[in-house]
């Protein structure tokens, strides 16, 4: 198989998570669980990305395209249910970066989601869910000021702002806060578990 049909693949993994987003946004389905049609095609698709990563590398800009390294990315922040992937990604990513063939955002953005499930602060603030007075918030962060300098050095926006975008977007979704906070945070640790994210 070329490089070029390899990343066609990719991006084919990409649309077709788009799509059932798409769809269950429309049908009032994207809600606070994670839908399970959805839990599927993520497995699903970490599947086949991972054979292709096992077969040609890391999918970095020089072997795939920029829009393919994107969506590979996409699909690897969506693995959310396969800790070992998203780690090995992680460790691939991380090696890719430090060669100037994959984008730094796109380390940020799977560094801090692993830390998020490790229960871990973030570095970055790329990761927000629902707070305690039900407003969207970045997820714990190790230190503000830290965390904006970062954010800057790789070319992101302040949490400030970020949070604000973030808030905007949740209401064109129509996105809801969880009725019971406790509830939601207690089963998402059991969730956290039951993928091997904690003990």
């Amino acid at each position: 198989m070329d490089l070029n049909t390899y990343a066609n693949n990719i991006i084919d993994l990409k649309n077709a998570d788009l799509a059932m987003r798409e769809h269950l946004i429309s049908t009032g389905a994207l809600g606070n669980a994670y839908h399970l049609e959805m839990e599927r095609l993520h497995k699903q698709n970490a599947a086949v990305l991972n054979k292709i990563i096992n077969e040609i590398g890391y999918p970095t800009i020089d072997k795939v395209g920029e829009e393919a390294a994107e969506a590979a990315w996409l699909v690897i922040q969506h693995a959310i249910g396969q800790p070992v992937f998203m780690r090995k990604c992680k460790s691939l990513l991380q090696a890719a970066v430090e060669k100037k063939k994959a984008n730094p955002l796109h380390l940020a953005y799977l560094t801090d989601r692993i830390a998020v499930f490790e229960e871990k602060p973030q570095l970055y603030g790329t990761q927000f869910d629902w707070d305690i007075n039900g407003q969207l918030s970045a997820n714990t962060v190790d230190d503000l000021e830290k965390v904006d300098e970062r954010r800057k050095a790789i070319g992101l926006n302040p949490l400030s702002e970020q949070t604000e975008r973030m808030r905007n977007r949740a209401k064109l979704e129509k996105q809801l806060a969880p009725a019971d906070f406790a509830e939601r945070q207690n089963e998402m640790r059991q969730w956290k578990r039951k993928a091997g994210w904690i003990k």
